[in-house]
């Protein structure tokens, strides 16, 4: 089917909103006149916001783990907890239809990220 060219909104693509974008913006932007693939976009850009809101909040708790470890003097890492988690995420993940490989590399980079936050916290 023919998609019609139309202005871009301002949030969506830096070019001039001269109704001169059309497929990927003058300066190679984003937008899109397709209203189907703008629909998709914006569920994408919605559903990108909760992660980041939700990655937000557990390192606002994982950075209360990590003052409590340093205050009772438990160690910054827990293998064991790890490997539970992450065991428990590939099960997640499989039951969602995503790959557990994914899910692990994921869960690591994030585990990685909070003990480093721990081990800061130590000092």
């Amino acid at each position: 089917r023919a998609v019609q060219a139309r202005p871009c909104p301002p949030r969506r693509c830096a070019a001039k909103n001269d109704g001169g974008c059309g497929f990927g913006g003058q300066d190679g932007g984003s937008c899109v006149s397709d209203p189907v693939l703008q629909a998709y976009r914006e569920s994408i850009d919605n559903i990108d916001a909760a992660l980041v809101f939700m990655l937000a909040e557990r390192f606002k708790i994982t950075q209360s783990v990590g003052r409590y470890k340093a205050e009772t003097g438990l160690p910054p890492a827990d293998p064991g907890r790890e490997t539970e988690q992450i065991g428990r995420l590939r099960t997640l993940a499989a039951s969602a239809n995503l790959d557990p490989e994914f899910s692990e590399k994921f869960l690591r980079f994030i585990i990685d990220e909070v003990i480093r936050h721990h081990q800061a916290a130590q000092g």
